[in-house]
């Protein structure tokens, strides 16, 4: 690994300057070189020489550091010096001692788009000179130098030194009896022949520099000439490591003997707990008194203390073998084990505190943040208020759960989740009765027993996906549970005693506000949470989605970067929600795929089955305060191979072809819209969904028949009689449209019209696609086609007046998300405009209308031929 030549030096060398670290002769260190200065030394002197470039490294420190045992040093505030801070130049002090070192590897390292050249270098220590001048005047630091090490002559003499023998064959005696204790704690066997063929001048310094050692002792080992002074320094640095290892053994060695003491008193107890598990206990008299005790301690309300007591007096009578006892028992276990009295300790209430906690947790969404501070402030003002139920309603993935959880932090309590969707009988909210085989408590006491306290923060997940059957109506037992007026005496079925839920915070989720029960919506107040803009994913994308998917894959930033360009990218070609779920399933595709690299090719230096590890194999440190080299001592152990490795420290940058490479050909494109309306009867309209706002297409065509409409799409009731209405409406007026021939009075005489909205397979209704029909029709009856860049949503009475519709927010945005640069509007939403950012308004044209007429007027290019307004 080291070259046993003497090395011939130039009387000048270039050198590399480490702050608080030696590099020693024959130790092997990787060296990262990004500040100016280094990379100039390294493009000089190494990497352009290739295998004959020399450099000197050299020991710098604070002049606060305690002086070197060898005269001289000099001080100097170089460029090192100068990027210690801003308003303060620390002084260093240099060493007249320094190391010659070769490069064993150098990887060059272009940053993109910045052009940042960066040097990553293997240095392998070579030997010692003394520095008779140093000159900063350059782009790097130069020295001249001298000679220290031994020539070939007097080598071979040394070798032949009966005392140097001697102590050779002790330090290596030392050395092994260190590698074997570290056998017998790693339970591992070290291949130590690297002992033997390493020649003696470079032994010393090789194997300690394996060992994290003090600055001090470090210097000390580079100012000793004489190869004894070296052997016995190095055996004092293995000595008392050797001394500090028998130490921790004879600790340990004692700690354990102390528990061997209680060895018996712990298996003695586990095994009276098993048989308690295992309902083997002898006395079963004992097992009721501890029952009992437990029911002491639990605190409960004088009646249902009274009501327990009176079950215990049954379950005494009876025999263990009896069929009733069992569910008697667990009963009381379940009255013993609920937190009547115990509670959370709330946090002092710091406002501040808790909008920074939701601004770190979540991004954008300052209506709702604004809602939930003040909640917290009305709390902080009066501690016993009774809160109202908020109820989170927004598309998935929009942040619903995690606010509720940011809720319960803010609060310091503790958080409980209970998922209603598909929950359709009543006993899973008020339990079964006890008179029933199988019969078990309902999902709120049961979480209560599971949290132990009695004022969480509740989150009732999913409720608008609450069923019914002939088993009862759970959203009917809910309006006890979310009534701060009943909730106080809550009764479950199972526990047959009140319970006070006045405690517990309830939040509620849901995806449509339509689907809950109205009783039950009434009792809560909602929070509508609407999709994020393509802006607002960026940033939630870059602050917390892709730390959190480079966390889950086990990478970090030093492996894989995503720009932000790629994550627009993402965002603009393969996603098209409301929400972040399936943007983060994006990135984490790119996360596979890096970990997929990263696990072929290490990126870091992975020590071998034979490579002993000694107490610090890899000891890393920075030079200076705010500076950008780093240095590894490596084990003296390394391969060639391992070095190589340490080499493939290349950050995976994600570009264009590796988003097509990894998700495929893009989804999604802006010509979509306008690929689609080729041909006259093509409109596009906005809808609402449970997953947010979505662009649909609506497609007429006539054709020879008896004057039916056929409509296909998966329709529901009330889009089918909006379709009915509209083409009412295009036949009323078809003479004032221009739409029918000279003298032809029926417009469907002797031809059908079919109406189509695609994606059969989802189903869809509502009022909200009436303008939408008319247009259609309009512009199939006229052949004129509607623009590619508008959207339209609104409801339409027979009369032709626009009636406002919901959802106008999510709506919008869709249509953003889709490139449309126009959207008409009834007159009656603009008060809804308010909600929508600035950044979505501004880039489209928002067209308010009152009449069909009006919406006619802003769907064709040009305008509709018909100019004459209705009178009615």
């Amino acid at each position: 690994m080291a070259m046993a030549e003497p090395v011939e030096l130039p009387n000048q060398l270039g050198i590399l300057l480490l702050r608080n670290k030696v590099l020693l002769p024959g130790a092997i260190a990787k060296i990262q070189c990004t500040t100016p200065s280094s990379v100039k030394l390294m493009e000089q002197e190494l990497w352009r020489k290739e295998k004959t470039g020399l450099i000197g490294v050299l020991a710098v420190r604070d002049v606060k550091a305690a002086s070197v045992p060898a005269t001289g040093g000099g001080t100097n505030t170089g460029e090192q010096g100068k990027q210690d801070g801003k308003n303060q130049r620390k002084r260093i002090e240099w060493c007249q001692r320094g190391v010659a070192a070769r490069a064993l590897h150098i990887f060059r390292n272009v940053e993109k788009p910045s052009g940042r050249v960066t040097y990553m270098v293997i240095l392998e220590g070579l030997c010692r000179f003394s520095v008779q001048e140093l000159s900063t005047g350059g782009t790097y630091c130069t020295a001249r130098v001298s000679h220290l090490e031994l020539t070939k002559p007097e080598l071979e003499q040394a070798e032949q030194d009966p005392e140097l023998i001697t102590l050779s064959r002790q330090f290596k005696a030392t050395a092994m009896e260190l590698i074997s204790v570290r056998e017998q704690e790693q339970k591992t066997v070290f291949n130590c022949k690297v002992l033997e063929t390493l020649p003696v001048h470079l032994l010393a310094d090789a194997f300690v520099s394996s060992f994290e050692m003090s600055f001090e002792d470090q210097i000390s080992m580079l100012y000793l000439d004489d190869l004894k002074g070296r052997l016995s320094k190095a055996n004092e640095l293995v000595e008392r490591h050797l001394q500090s290892f028998r130490v921790e053994e004879k600790i340990s060695q004692k700690v354990e003997g102390q528990l061997s003491i209680e060895k018996e008193f712990l298996l003695r107890e586990q095994k009276r707990a098993i048989k308690e598990e295992l309902d083997d206990n002898d006395d079963d008299e004992d097992d009721v008194a501890a029952l009992q005790r437990k029911m002491q301690n639990a605190e409960m309300p004088p009646n249902v203390w009274k009501h327990a007591q009176r079950e215990l007096r049954q379950l005494r009578k009876m025999e263990p073998q009896q069929p009733g006892y069992s569910s008697s028992r667990v009963y009381l276990e379940l009255l013993a084990d609920l937190p009547w009295q115990k509670a959370s300790e709330e946090h002092q209430l710091n406002l501040r505190a808790a909008k920074e906690r939701l601004d770190s947790d979540h991004y954008g969404l300052p209506k709702v943040k604004q809602r939930i501070i003040e909640y917290l402030a009305v709390r902080k003002l009066k501690p016993d208020a009774r809160g109202p139920v908020l109820c989170f309603v927004g598309p998935p993935g929009v942040g619903k759960t995690s606010l509720a959880s940011s809720i319960a932090t803010a609060l310091g309590r503790k958080f409980l989740r209970a998922s209603l969707g598909g929950v359709k009988d009543e006993a899973d909210i008020r339990g079964h009765r006890r008179t029933y085989l199988g019969s078990m408590p309902g999902r709120l006491i049961e979480g209560f027993k599971t949290v132990g306290v009695n004022n969480p923060v509740m989150l009732l997940d999913e409720i608008d996906k609450l069923g019914t059957d002939v088993r009862g109506d759970p959203a009917s037992a809910l309006l006890e549970v979310l009534d701060p007026e009943q909730n106080k005496t809550f009764n479950d079925h199972y526990l047959n005693v009140p319970f006070d839920l006045s405690k517990v915070i309830f939040v509620t989720t849901a995806n449509r506000a339509q689907l809950i029960p109205p009783p039950l919506l009434d009792r809560m107040e909602v929070i509508e949470l609407p999709g994020y803009t393509p802006e607002e994913k960026l940033r939630i994308a870059m602050q917390h989605l892709i730390p959190k998917v480079l966390d889950q894959h086990g990478l970090s930033s030093d492996y894989l970067q995503i720009p932000e360009d790629m994550v627009e990218l993402v965002i603009q070609r393969y996603t098209r929600e409301a929400g972040v779920r399936n943007l983060e399933r994006k990135l984490a595709a790119l996360a596979r795929a890096a970990a997929v690299e990263v696990a072929e090719q290490k990126h870091t230096i992975p020590l071998s089955k034979d490579v002993p590890l000694m107490t610090t194999s890899l000891l890393e440190i920075q030079l200076a305060e705010g500076a950008e080299v780093e240095m590894e001592v490596m084990s003296m152990f390394v391969n060639n191979h391992d070095i190589s490795m340490a080499m493939s420290t290349s950050v995976l940058v994600v570009d264009e072809p590796m988003l097509e490479k990894v998700l495929g050909p893009p989804i999604f494109d802006d010509r979509e819209t306008s690929e689609h309306i080729v041909a006259p009867g093509i409109t596009v309209g906005l809808v609402w969904t449970s997953f947010g706002g979505e662009v649909q297409f609506v497609e007429a065509i006539a054709m020879a028949g008896k004057g039916e409409l056929h409509l296909t799409g998966q329709l529901g009731d009330v889009i089918k009689e909006s379709a009915h209405l509209a083409l009412t409406w295009v036949r009323s007026r078809a003479a004032d449209l221009k739409i029918s021939g000279v003298g032809e009075v029926n417009l469907l005489e002797n031809r059908d019209i079919h109406i189509h909205f695609p994606a059969g397979a989802v189903p869809k209704d509502g009022p909200s696609a009436g303008v939408t029909l008319v247009t259609s029709l309009v512009s199939l009856f006229s052949q004129k086609k509607v623009r590619s860049d508008t959207a339209m949503t609104g409801e339409m009475t027979l009369r032709g007046l626009i009636l406002p519709v919901g959802g106008i927010k999510d709506k919008v945005l869709a249509a953003h998300r889709h490139g449309i640069k126009r959207v008409i509007l009834p007159e009656r939403n603009l008060k809804d405009l308010v909600e929508i950012p600035q950044s979505v308004i501004a880039g489209m044209e928002i067209l308010l209308v009152k009449r069909i007429e009006d919406v006619l007027e802003q769907a064709f290019e040009g305008g509709n031929p018909w100019k004459l307004r209705s009178k009615l």
